[in-house]
């Protein structure tokens, strides 16, 4: 496990956030497919906070994208960096999560968050924040649609609607499960959105959320417990 110190020069308030998400925001790459879907690697970030203790752990886990086995893991841990503000989540996270993607021991291939990218309402969320930062190719996938309107998909595995922003998509609402909620797909950096939605629906088998997803969550949480042991 890596212990993370905040950055110097790290953004103190939401104006100086903002500031910085507008300047990356132009260094989003839009015109690249992506690694093809089923191949190479994969890698999950996921973050958990206890934020009585002041403590956010970072994890990343890699999976062999046609197989789903995982390759490597690695942890971080460090300070809350950022005050709880709706639209720069990614401030409080960036700096764990880099540590963990940077501990692990081969690279990551595809980077997959539990957020956003294109859909944020500054279109830069974190898998776009974190795409920009390392060059990788990066995608979110979130539970909830943030404040875009979506028509509800099919029932069935695999059916899409856009997540709108008035008129422009800005992402996808995807069924990965007969039946079941949606999850919605986003762009970060370097992929397609055709394929950051084939991506995720080969990281789902067998449940709604991205198996990436679902085991760095996991890895992150039981970092945490270690990291603030309460007696």
């Amino acid at each position: 496990m890596t212990t993370v110190r905040i950055p110097a020069g790290w953004p103190a308030n939401e104006d100086e956030a903002r500031a910085v998400q507008d300047e990356l925001r132009g260094r989003v790459v839009h015109d690249e497919p992506g690694p093809p879907p089923g191949t190479g690697h994969v890698t999950g970030v996921d973050v958990a906070y206890d934020d009585e203790r002041d403590v956010v752990a970072a994890a990343a886990v890699v999976v062999d994208a046609a197989s789903l086995e995982v390759v490597a893991e690695a942890t971080a841990v460090g300070r809350i960096s950022f005050p709880y503000v709706p639209g720069l989540l990614a401030f409080r996270e960036i700096p764990t999560v880099l540590a963990a993607l940077d501990a692990l021991p081969c690279p990551p291939g595809l980077v997959v968050c539990d957020g956003y990218g294109l859909a944020h309402p500054r279109r830069f969320g974190l898998a776009s924040h974190l795409g920009v930062l390392t060059g990788l190719p990066t995608i979110g996938v979130a539970k909830n649609p943030f404040t875009f309107a979506h028509d509800d998909p099919g029932t069935a595995r695999g059916s899409t609607t856009p997540l709108l922003a008035g008129s422009d998509e800005v992402g996808r609402a995807l069924r990965t499960r007969d039946a079941v909620k949606p999850v919605f797909v986003s762009v970060g950096h370097r992929v397609s959105l055709d394929n950051a939605c084939a991506h995720t629906l080969a990281l789902t088998p067998a449940y709604r959320l991205p198996e990436t997803t679902r085991r760095a969550d996991a890895l992150c949480r039981r970092a945490l417990q270690e990291a603030t042991p309460r007696h």
